[in-house]
């Protein structure tokens, strides 16, 4: 993308039109002045790959150019270019917000050095003696972030199941401002009712904000129900090689965009060209591995239930689980996150010394396996205490299913648990 193109407005309002050439209105003859013909809505299959930007307008380039330079030259400091210094907006930056935007049908979009940067900052549009109503069983990260850091600045926090929509009704403060939402949530994949809390939250003038990192928008999208800020760890699925950290974030308006901007330009938590160059190659095959991945899943899960020292199975694809019909009625997937309760933490971590292929790591998402162990990783700040009232035992093993076949996972699962 060339500079004096890379900031083109996403409006939201049609979240298929692009500034590419195979993705815009077009003439029958390049130069011609026959006249255009419309193109019809794309498919997220279609703009995964054909997004704004897909195609260098200057070059003809197939991959975004990586601009790797911090300023730019103004040959007029009365009309300063687009870009001026790359913390406040970088073109190869910009590609990436464009296409996240366009994939959530949101007004702008936002990469940030990590997950937890994006979270940080959208946390930060709430003001000291203002109160937020969480999901309960939050990742540990976003719970560090609330309980060790948002607190200090007097912001304060209910958390709540909200797989139960009267325990949200019930949480409701005159100092409230806004709900954030995971769903599934991690690692025990509770389903909330999307719809049911924005319906809610407009009643009462709440901002609303949801971390979509497991479904990513290829199998939910949050706006259409009416979130207000949709958040990702990008380094998960979006990326999905394990080799790049990134946050992004989706405004449904452009006046929550513009504070949002504030924040980040303020904040300086910018992700990289390097990093959005890596993450933007990775997003172009995310509906690829996602529907391998979820096949895979459902098989495993599968597996899973024919087993009688397997103590619970956690995977929303399941009809057995509590919210399965919720969450099919608002995501056309299930995913590839699966959790499920091996009985003890002695025995949890024979499985996890015994595996061969799923990497046992922090993380997930990834083309590869990802075996980890939720009371010493991802869920470790919680404290023994917060995670036994959530449900997170210290049984619980977490799933990331890669793109390996599938009958040599179940294989290896089956001789680590034996």
């Amino acid at each position: 993308m060339s500079e004096n193109n890379s900031n083109q407005p996403t409006t939201g309002a049609d979240p298929g039109a692009t500034n590419s050439a195979s993705d815009s209105t077009v003439s029958a003859t390049a130069g011609s002045t026959a006249p255009k013909r419309p193109i019809p809505p794309r498919s997220l299959e279609t703009k995964l790959i054909h997004f704004n930007g897909s195609v260098d307008p200057t070059t003809g380039a197939s991959s975004v150019p990586i601009y790797q330079a911090s300023t730019f030259h103004q040959d007029d400091i009365l009309n300063p270019p687009q870009h001026d210094y790359s913390r406040s907006g970088n073109p190869t930056r910009q590609a990436l917000e464009d296409y996240i935007a366009v994939l959530e049908g949101g007004a702008r979009g936002f990469a940030f050095a990590s997950g937890m940067a994006a979270i940080s900052t959208a946390f930060l549009l709430l003001s000291a003696g203002e109160h937020v109503i969480v999901t309960e069983d939050v990742y540990g990260g976003t719970y560090r972030l609330l309980t060790t850091v948002l607190n200090r600045l007097n912001i304060e926090i209910s958390f709540v199941d909200m797989t139960d929509l009267a325990q949200v009704k019930a949480a409701l403060r005159p100092n409230t401002r806004a709900v954030y939402m995971e769903t599934p949530s991690n690692p025990t994949l509770k389903i909330t009712d999307i719809h049911a809390v924005t319906e809610w939250a407009k009643e009462h003038h709440l901002l609303t904000m949801l971390d979509n990192t497991f479904m990513t928008p290829y199998y939910q999208r949050p706006i259409e129900l009416g979130v207000d800020i949709v958040l990702h760890s990008a380094t998960k699925f979006l990326g999905g090689h394990s080799d790049v950290l990134a946050g992004l974030a989706v405004t449904r308006t452009l006046e929550l965009g513009k504070q949002l901007k504030h924040l980040q330009n303020g904040l300086g938590t910018v992700l990289g060209p390097q990093d959005s160059w890596l993450l933007m190659r990775g997003m172009k095959t995310l509906a690829a591995r996602m529907s391998h991945s979820e096949k895979s899943t459902a098989r495993i899960a599968e597996w899973l239930q024919t087993r009688s020292d397997i103590e619970a199975i956690y995977y929303p694809g399941l009809s057995t689980h509590p919210g399965h019909e919720i969450h099919t009625s608002q995501s056309t997937g299930y995913g590839s996150v699966i959790s499920f309760d091996v009985g003890s933490g002695e025995r949890a971590k024979q499985v996890l010394d015994r595996v061969q292929l799923p990497i046992v790591a922090v993380s997930l998402g990834a083309v590869e396996s990802i075996l980890s162990y939720p009371p010493t990783m991802s869920h470790a700040a919680m404290g023994a205490t917060v995670r036994a009232e959530r449900g997170i035992t210290d049984g619980l093993l977490r799933l990331s299913v890669g793109l390996e076949d599938v009958e040599d996972l179940i294989a290896d699962l089956e001789q680590a648990l034996d």
